[in-house]
């Protein structure tokens, strides 16, 4: 205890030159505590967006990254798109049947059921359209069963809530194929609410506005997933928008390449009171969000291992290419910053040293008089170790502070923009390594002033 005492009333003495010591120390660790807290939130964020609630990701031939990229996190370009017809193979006989009548459309052979129908008893399929914007957020076209039957959270079994409203519906009498629902981040950035009628622009946020207006009738609750930025609309709307239909050449391809002959009719929504659906073999879809039925993932495989086999699509795993993506990208850049936080402590135990190093001439009589007295150099030692641990400490400590204050004030943006909550008590694992590393940095700094005063010689000092 006189150790410390006699270290705490040496930093004293140098009150100036310790406190800036002790700043450079607490901003080297409020760096760390930062980046640990802003590498927890990124990493979860990631893990809770794994859980998406289906096991593969059905797209054109391309790359599975930019495909789950583009269909989980609604990041860069869509892929090509498929046929709308190969969304129907994951239907048995009977929903093929079903959903071509739907549309308009009759089929030659409606007993037949979907080339991957046999993995689905008990799972489902949902089509997802993107390539249209509302302000800076993506659009998406899908169907009521993009809520219903999706879940999200890190284990996967959080239902969809709505602040406001309801799910849409696949038609209305009011509003027939024009409803939408928003994520909770998108309506309030766009300042939207339930009852407000939109116009998604073509292509990108400044392109060409479509005329058609879809009536926002559900405000999603937050989720902290990519959902909360994007706006959702009725698949069946999307395709009666300008330039959302395929031209009659590329229809002749499609009807070429797949072997099947449309033909529309339009009775069943003349039947509805609503316009002609867009005719079947003018649709695409961007994206087929897949839940194989079953518990066991030999299904999801042997999907997924039949549909990378046919030429006409690929199917990606969101987990594996997410968890990719992390390991290959988020994770070094995290590294790099932690590694670039590190330097500036030891940066700060450097300004250790050389503050207690430059004091040392001023302190070589005390230390004389101190050995004269009795003192033992190994007393001398740990005096002058035992200033640079204090002073270390000091700055640590303050440092953790300010640095869970920053994250504590962040926190309502942090859980606005990824529906993490932070607050000052949240702590990082890797925290723990904070204390014994800043010890031993301590300790390797006050090594150079420690022996520079353990080797003070006494009768020279004392006659000066």
């Amino acid at each position: 205890m006189n150790l410390l005492l006699i270290a705490w009333r040496n930093m004293q003495q140098r009150g100036l030159s310790s406190w800036l010591t002790i700043f450079s120390m607490a901003l080297g660790v409020t760096l760390v505590v930062i980046v640990l807290a802003i590498s927890g939130v990124v990493t979860e964020s990631f893990q809770r967006n794994s859980s998406v609630g289906y096991n593969i990701i059905v797209g054109a031939k391309g790359s599975p990254l930019q495909l789950t990229l583009n269909t989980v996190f609604y990041l860069s370009r869509p892929v090509e798109n498929v046929p709308y017809a190969y969304f129907l193979e994951f239907q048995p006989g009977k929903g093929r049947e079903a959903a071509w009548k739907s549309i308009g459309g009759r089929m030659a052979n409606p007993e037949r059921p979907g080339k991957y129908s046999r993995y689905m008893a008990g799972g489902f399929a949902v089509p997802v359209c993107l390539g249209d914007y509302f302000g800076p957020f993506r659009v998406v076209g899908t169907t009521p069963d993009f809520f219903n039957n999706l879940r999200y959270g890190e284990a996967g079994d959080m239902e969809y809530r709505f602040a406001d409203g309801r799910n849409f519906q696949e038609h209305t009498p009011e509003n027939g194929y024009f409803e939408a629902v928003i994520g909770s981040r998108a309506a309030s950035e766009m300042k939207v609410r339930v009852g407000d009628k939109v116009s998604p622009t073509h292509g990108n946020p400044e392109g060409e506005g479509h005329g058609d207006k879809f009536t926002i009738v559900g405000v999603l609750a937050p989720t902290g997933t990519p959902n909360d930025r994007a706006l959702f609309i009725n698949m069946e709307g999307f395709y009666l928008m300008d330039k959302h239909s395929l031209p009659p050449g590329e229809v002749e391809k499609t009807e070429k390449e797949s072997g099947l002959t449309y033909v529309d009719s339009t009775g069943t929504a003349a039947s509805l009171g609503l316009p002609a659906k867009l005719p079947i073999h003018q649709r695409e879809v961007t994206a087929i969000l897949v839940k194989p039925g079953g518990e066991s993932g030999i299904l999801a495989a042997n999907m997924q291992q039949n549909i990378n086999e046919s030429l006409q699509a690929q199917a990606a795993s969101p987990i594996r290419e997410i968890a990719t993506m992390l390991t290959m990208f988020v994770q070094p850049i995290q590294f790099a910053l932690l590694v670039l936080t590190i330097l500036v402590c030891l940066v700060s135990a450097i300004a250790i040293l050389v503050s207690i190093y430059n004091s040392m001439s001023e302190r070589r009589r005390d230390i004389a008089v101190m050995r004269a007295l009795g003192a033992r150099r190994d007393v001398v030692l740990a005096i002058i170790l035992a200033e640079s641990v204090l002073i270390a400490l000091s700055g640590g400590l303050i440092g953790w502070v300010m640095g869970h204050g920053i994250a504590a004030i962040a926190s309502p943006w942090v859980e606005d923009q990824t529906g993490i909550q932070v607050s000052f008590f949240t702590i990082n694992i890797w925290e723990w390594t904070l204390i014994p590393g800043i010890v031993l940095l301590a300790i390797g700094a006050g090594l150079i002033p420690a022996f520079s005063a353990y080797r003070t010689d006494v009768s020279r000092n004392l006659s000066a």
